[in-house]
């Protein structure tokens, strides 16, 4: 698996919990309001990534300080390994949260059936008529609907969400939205921070 990235201490992106994140490399979305887009692409010079190995050394040794492991990226579920990467996280006690953008249900149903999550957190980023424009692909929405699927009848403690960037989505897009949420699943939206957006224009919306 390729990391790109580390946070050692994170109070806000597992709920109830201190978190370190791990941000691993690769999309397959090109989202313009992405603001990590250095870990885009699917390959990173040696130098920009993070062994694994010495991620878990470190959570080896701050265990009683964090509670929690967010996996995030990037988008995680593109990775054959990450549900071995979950359960050393497991097995080191820390709880797990998976950020995804419901683009690869198998991968979910398997880390689901393997009881690999205690928390997701999946992007919704459009309506679905605006889905290929908002996502910067031609996105895979059956896909997508078929993973909102599997996390309202999970069982576990989810939450869908989207980033509101007025320029991109209207209220009216909003309320489609949220109109294709399952019936008592979580959402909410996210900040989106301008100033690191993929596309240039966007770095001075309001």
């Amino acid at each position: 698996m390729l990391i790109g990235g580390y946070q050692p201490c994170s109070l806000c992106d597992y709920p109830g919990h201190v978190a370190a994140v791990i941000f691993t490399q690769g999309c397959n979305f090109r989202c313009p309001f992405c603001h990590n887009g250095a870990l885009l692409p699917a390959a990173a010079p040696a130098e920009c990534l993070v062994p694994v190995e010495d991620i878990l050394d470190r959570l080896r040794h701050r265990r009683g300080q964090l509670d929690a492991a967010v996996v995030s990226g990037g988008e995680p579920t593109l990775h054959a390994d990450l549900p071995d990467l979950l359960a050393r996280l497991k097995t080191l006690g820390f709880a797990t949260k998976l950020d995804t953008n419901g683009s690869q249900p198998a991968m979910i149903r398997a880390l689901l059936r393997d009881k690999l999550l205690d928390y997701l957190a999946m992007d919704v980023k459009a309506p679905w008529a605006t889905y290929d424009a908002v996502t910067g692909v031609h996105a895979p929405t059956e896909a997508i609907r078929e993973s909102m699927a599997l996390l309202a009848r999970s069982g576990v403690p989810h939450a869908f969400r989207t980033t509101w960037v007025p320029t991109l989505l209207s209220r009216d897009d909003l309320a489609a939205i949220r109109g294709a949420i399952p019936p008592g699943s979580p959402y909410h939206l996210q900040p989106f921070r301008a100033a690191a957006a993929l596309d240039p224009r966007l770095r001075h919306a309001v």
